[in-house]
């Protein structure tokens, strides 16, 4: 569990440093008038990388896989036990 929260840990400082990049990138290089059509191309990335940097954080802090392994193993041996 710690791993994955250390793990988690890393992702997001990851993530925070190069969306930063990606964003300072567009501001910089956009043209003008690049919003009045739609979103800028870096929403996508963030979106995208977001949404699993959240299944991450789900399975880092809140995931109880552990417990589920435990789980069916008591299973197996409640059936090869009647």
């Amino acid at each position: 569990m710690a791993k994955k929260r250390v793990a988690f840990r890393r992702h997001l400082s990851t993530y925070i440093v190069i969306n930063i990049l990606v964003w300072c990138v567009w501001l910089f290089t956009k043209e003008q008038g690049t919003l009045a059509g739609g979103l800028p191309w870096p929403a996508w990335m963030t979106f995208g990388w977001g949404v699993a940097l959240a299944f991450n954080y789900y399975d880092a802090y809140h995931g109880s896989q552990d417990f589920a392994v435990e789980r069916e193993y008591e299973k197996l041996t409640r059936k090869k036990n009647p």
